[in-house]
């Protein structure tokens, strides 16, 4: 009993304590918690209820969260409303929306939210068109590559992925021209990751491939010095049957060969060209110099230069000078940084001799207008 009252009369005590009193009114209105002098004092006469709550009841939520939560990225109002529009068509009226609708959402869809609505409703259509209409065929091809297109406008590039699947449930119809669009961004951001992943799409879902892929493909492994990948997917497209690369094509492998210094590589790619019966190009016929060079037959380097400045229309001769400089001033440096040791040093003393020796056989009046400072210095070639 003695230590209840002694605990009720210190419990009084401190609630008369100006500290408890302040700690405490601080969470109450203000009409509790000022006193007579407070409400004639000028100072505190703006005071409203809400500077009487803590503090963290009044910081916004951006101030003391983790950082770790985004805003969530609202869909754009036409695409929001077309949604809502063909989704009351097929959910509420029951009847097919008009294709105008969907083109012109796939039109407007310019955020990852909007192509989620999209894919959304492709879903809905799709469901409505089988249960309702007894349409068991996909949407056509055209369809499916603006969707693409539209994913990648989008940065979805997860969702334009899905549109290469064989079995959908979004009623897509997987082309290759659709993975065209996904490997045309791949390029212009030097992305070799979804190059592979595309393309592990493709084989997996019996897409047929197509020159233009090809180009497309090599010209991503030769901006990147994927020149592993340029020779798996070389053999691909090359197997592939009915696939005729380009010459456009030729012209990357090609010189992607000459500039890793890999002969071997470079006459299998060039036996392969022959066989297509195509004509030479400025870039595979420099190439093939350079592959002689590379076996020290400057005589025979000579010879093909002269030949392309032969067979060469008017509008492409104008490029060998060009050339034949980088040739003399560029593509050692480039192909010696693939070697290492006693073969680095001894490939850029072979180069040195053997371009001077081309040139020197070279009687196409190219020659005295050529600068060979880069080869004749003492540090030309790094070794």
């Amino acid at each position: 009993m003695l230590v209840a009252s002694t605990a009720r009369r210190a419990f009084r005590l401190l609630r008369q304590s100006p500290m408890f009193l302040n700690s405490h009114n601080h969470f109450l209105p203000s009409h509790h918690c000022t006193t007579p002098s407070q409400q004639h004092t000028p100072f505190l006469s703006g005071i409203t209820q809400r500077d009487y709550l803590p503090m963290d009841f009044m910081m916004p939520k951006a101030f003391y969260n983790s950082g770790v939560d985004t805003v969530e990225e609202t869909p754009t109002v036409a695409v929001k409303e077309l949604y809502d529009k063909m989704l009351e068509s097929v959910k509420v009226k029951r009847s097919m929306p008009p294709n105008a609708w969907l083109w012109s959402m796939i039109e407007n869809c310019k955020h990852q939210q909007d192509i989620r609505l999209l894919f959304d409703i492709l879903e809905n259509l799709r469901r409505f068109r089988l249960s309702n209409l007894r349409i068991h065929d996909n949407f056509n091809s055209n369809l499916c590559q603006e969707v693409t297109k539209a994913c990648v406008k989008a940065g979805a590039l997860d969702f334009g992925k899905r549109a290469l699947w064989r079995h959908n449930v979004y009623g897509l119809s997987p082309t290759v021209a659709s993975a065209n669009h996904l490997l045309t961004h791949a390029k212009n951001h030097s992305d070799t990751k979804l190059l592979v992943e595309v393309m592990k799409l493709l084989k997996k879902n019996d897409l047929p491939l197509q020159p233009g892929t090809a180009d497309i493909v090599f010209s991503i492994c030769y901006n990147t010095d994927e020149w592993d990948l340029i020779n798996k997917y070389g053999k691909r497209f090359v197997m592939a049957g009915g696939v005729k690369l380009r010459q456009t094509s030729f012209d990357t492998w090609m010189k992607f060969s000459a500039k890793r210094g890999d002969t071997d590589s470079l006459w299998k790619v060039e036996k392969l060209r022959s066989e297509t019966g195509k004509q030479h190009t400025l870039t595979t016929g420099l190439s093939c110099a350079k592959g002689l060079l590379l076996e020290h037959k400057p005589s025979d380097a000579a010879a093909i230069i002269q030949l392309l400045n032969q067979t060469l229309p008017d509008a492409k001769k104008s490029g060998i000078e060009d050339e034949l400089q980088k040739l003399v001033s560029e593509w050692p440096k480039e192909v010696i940084k693939y070697r290492k040791g006693e073969d680095r040093k001894t490939l850029a003393a072979s180069l040195k001799s053997d371009i001077l020796a081309m040139v020197s056989e070279l009687n196409m009046g190219l020659e005295a207008r050529l600068n060979l400072e880069d080869l004749k210095g003492k540090e030309a070639i790094p070794q």
